[in-house]
């Protein structure tokens, strides 16, 4: 048995996160000028796909090896990438989520944008799929995947359903537009 075929950094569930990562972050860098539909429609068939893929996802440890994978993702990828996703939803793109870490000290929802949730997520999983991409060792693969799993937990993932939930309605309150 090969190398490869052994560590965990190439197996199947890995390198079918490591695929719905670069699409999800491809068609988010393509954006401009799609419809509104268009748009949640596809997500609507990314989102889930993500969350299943990072839930089979095991645990990792990060090596104490010193190697962490850098941030790629700059202030201004982020900005481009919300700003054309808002110019998309338009109206649409803010909604009352209840499931916040400030809504602990609010007795009413807090107004969030789809916009930023799904930016959140691109900047986790760009850098991500780049550190994967650029890695010159299986120790920098095994953190960036330590990395992502510890971030889909107390993180994205949350966002992820979230921003699911409000793409769910602007999909089917927009039903008759189809």
């Amino acid at each position: 048995m090969r190398q490869k075929d052994k560590s965990p950094v190439y197996s199947r569930d890995v390198m079918e996160l490591v695929t719905v990562a670069v699409e999800y972050c491809a068609f988010l860098e393509q954006t401009e000028g799609k419809a509104r539909m268009d748009f949640v429609d596809t997500m609507m068939k990314l989102l889930p796909l993500l969350y299943l893929k990072a839930v089979l996802l095991p645990k990792y440890e990060i090596l104490d090896n010193g190697y962490f994978p850098e941030d790629f993702v700059t202030e201004e990828n982020y900005n481009i990438v919300r700003a054309n996703i808002n110019i998309i939803m338009g109206e649409k793109d803010d909604y009352l989520d209840v499931f916040m870490e400030d809504m602990k000290y609010s007795e009413s929802p807090i107004l969030t944008t789809i916009s930023e949730n799904l930016a959140d997520i691109y900047q986790e999983l760009k850098n991500f799929v780049m550190a994967y991409k650029n890695a010159t060792d299986e120790e920098l693969m095994m953190n960036a995947l330590a990395e992502i799993k510890e971030e889909f937990q107390f993180s994205w993932g949350q966002k992820l359903v979230n921003v699911q939930r409000a793409l769910h309605e602007v999909r089917y309150s927009e039903e008759e537009d189809y």
